[in-house]
């Protein structure tokens, strides 16, 4: 009995290995703000490389933050690379930032273009790939489209919005309570005056503390769908049926704005791309759960779209 359970513990280690060894993993440093994680596929026989670009608050490159860890670009990462095409992922530079404790506060929407902007710049002056894609995921959606005008060969949209952050959170209040949404519309007209303010509810400081205001007048000054439709490039928008954050009718707006697009919608697939068969609380739990596996229809879809 015990040398078989020996012989079963070292099949699973073998195969560990062999699921290991289909690619290489370097961690790269591209500037003083950008850090983060190539994945080249052993047999790299395409020379095709996607940039995924991580959605909103402090996330690493593996779509991780401090108290939610689910690892998910760093799985879709993975996936894709199995699939044969490189991957390189990074960390927003406020995650350096606060593991440094050194956190710049006018940190701008415009500094992360111009970080995924760098990284594209890096990657085509090695002159190792043939194609790059950009993977735009949440927050990364904008961008991504805004850092691949004119230097990719196609993006990727996965979970972004295709409003204005402005009346994505407008909708979003309004849907919770119904009583905040002037106070909100209040706020965002201060802003789009170029002015920040003190006055909303206490229940809105999470989102608009004095600190992110000028943050957020940066961001909101940018239409997805306009921006959309400057993108010479074929473009792939992916939603979930169950993402909490993205409606699935925010991806039709996206798709619908240019004619390079295609839409995909995964049944079951949450905003972190993980398969939900239950309630908006096993929804909402799985944020936190890096147990579990992402869609295999995504990872299908996005290998497919890049190979094709």
């Amino acid at each position: 009995m015990k040398l078989s359970l020996n012989l079963l513990l070292l099949l699973f280690v073998w195969k560990g290995i062999a699921q290991e060894s289909n690619f290489t993993s370097n961690d790269i440093s591209i500037n003083s703000h950008v850090e983060g994680t190539l994945l080249t596929p052993i047999a790299d026989n395409e020379h095709t490389l996607a940039i995924l670009i991580a959605g909103s608050g402090p996330t690493d490159r593996n779509g991780n933050q401090n108290f939610l860890k689910n690892n998910s670009l760093k799985k879709l990462a993975e996936g894709l690379t199995s699939k044969g095409i490189s991957t390189f992922r990074f960390d927003k530079r406020i995650v350096k930032q606060i593991r440094t404790r050194n956190i710049d506060k006018t940190i701008m929407f415009d500094d992360f273009v111009t970080d995924a902007t760098s990284v594209i710049d890096y990657f085509k002056s090695k002159s190792t790939y043939s194609k790059i894609y950009v993977i735009g995921h949440s927050q990364g959606s904008l961008v991504g489209m805004l850092a691949s005008k004119g230097n990719v060969d196609g993006f990727v949209s996965i979970a972004g919005t295709g409003q204005p952050i402005d009346s994505v959170i407008l909708e979003q209040v309004g849907n919770m309570d119904p009583g905040l949404y002037e106070p909100t519309a209040k706020v965002f007209n201060s802003l789009r005056d170029g002015q920040t303010t003190t006055d909303y509810p206490a229940a809105l400081v999470s989102v608009f503390n004095i600190d992110t205001q000028p943050f957020i007048m940066n961001w909101m000054q940018y239409d997805p769908t306009a921006i959309i439709k400057t993108l010479d490039m074929p473009i792939l928008v992916i939603n979930g049926s169950k993402d909490l954050q993205i409606t699935k009718e925010e991806a039709q707006r996206l798709a619908d704005a240019s004619d390079n697009a295609d839409l995909q919608i995964i049944t079951n697939m949450n905003h972190v791309l993980f398969l939900i068969e239950g309630d908006d609380l096993e929804n909402s739990k799985s944020y936190n759960e890096s147990f579990r596996a992402i869609s295999e229809e995504l990872i299908t879809l996005v290998s497919a779209f890049i190979k094709d």
